[in-house]
């Protein structure tokens, strides 16, 4: 009797909502200790996955053939192959389940497989750090975080495809001039933006021009520069105002703001309320949730 193998888009879950689901980031671990560190034969039909693992061991399982994996690696799954994986309890490492459509250069053609990495070469590096802000990104849920995780996805599939093929990576890698502009704007904006610095400093410090810094960031992500940097102080503005009883001075002052009034304008014409309505509303949907 033939064995039937099942098609998921998260291994376990059935859903029936795959037109809204775009991309999703956890740790191997989560999913695979809850199958006693194996995850069974199975496939996906529109979903591709990267499975970075930087520590720990393993096996993968592609359509009958047995792999090791020996971080650091890469394993990517493309939209077809039957699949499995059997983990040590010490893995470490991130899953990345995202939308086949969203990256047509890993789908023509391409078979399941483990990419050894060079641990100590610099794509190694940038691709360890860009796995690690794509958990970041998706965890925080700030604004214009699909923007920039489409960015940093594209920089995945780039370094994949010049890790697992060289000579071809001129004609495959996919991150254009300005994703690479946009991406390093939001990490000098996370390491600044309480220094409060203007769109026209971040983009001395990034080599370019305000306006032309203004026009890659609005192809990247339909915003401005200075929404993205604002965007961040509003962010953080918003977790302190829920989550500690500092007054809204302190977290103006902290922020970098000038004064609490231009801050309560800012924060009331990014979020449609003022900064005290706003812990109200917050401390309100804690209260009922308790």
């Amino acid at each position: 009797m033939s064995r039937t193998i099942p098609t998921y888009d998260l291994f376990g879950e059935d859903r029936d909502d795959s037109a809204h689901f775009q991309l999703h980031c956890e740790t191997i671990a989560s999913r695979s200790s809850a199958y006693h560190w194996e995850i069974g034969l199975h496939r996906h039909e529109h979903f591709l996955q990267f499975l970075y693992i930087w520590d720990g061991s393993g096996d993968a399982m592609f359509d009958g053939a047995t792999k090791p994996l020996k971080p650091p690696c890469v394993v990517f799954i493309p939209p077809g192959p039957v699949h499995g994986f059997r983990f040590s309890q010490d893995i470490a490492g991130l899953v990345i389940t995202v939308m086949a459509a969203k990256l047509p250069s890993l789908q023509a053609g391409r078979e399941a497989q483990v990419i050894l990495l060079d641990a100590s070469g610099p794509d190694t590096v940038y691709l360890d750090q860009t796995f690690h802000r794509i958990a970041e990104e998706y965890d925080a849920a700030r604004p214009g975080r699909t923007t920039i995780l489409d960015a940093y996805l594209s920089v995945v599939a780039g370094l994949v495809l010049r890790s697992d093929s060289p000579a071809s990576a001129s004609a495959d890698i996919v991150v254009d001039d300005a994703q690479r502009h946009v991406i390093a704007l939001n990490e000098l904006i996370g390491r600044h933006f309480r220094q409060q610095m203007t769109a026209a400093e971040y983009a001395a410090r990034l080599g370019l021009s305000p306006t032309h810094l203004n026009r890659v960031v609005r192809r990247v992500t339909g915003m401005t520069a200075h929404d993205m940097i604002i965007g961040r102080s509003i962010d953080e503005a918003r977790r302190a105002l829920a989550l500690t009883g500092a007054s809204i001075q302190h977290i103006s002052e902290n922020l970098g703001f000038s004064d609490a009034t231009y801050f309560s304008r800012c924060f009331r014409q990014r979020t449609g309320m003022s900064p005290s309505d706003y812990r109200r509303a917050q401390r309100s949907q804690q209260t009922d949730a308790a």
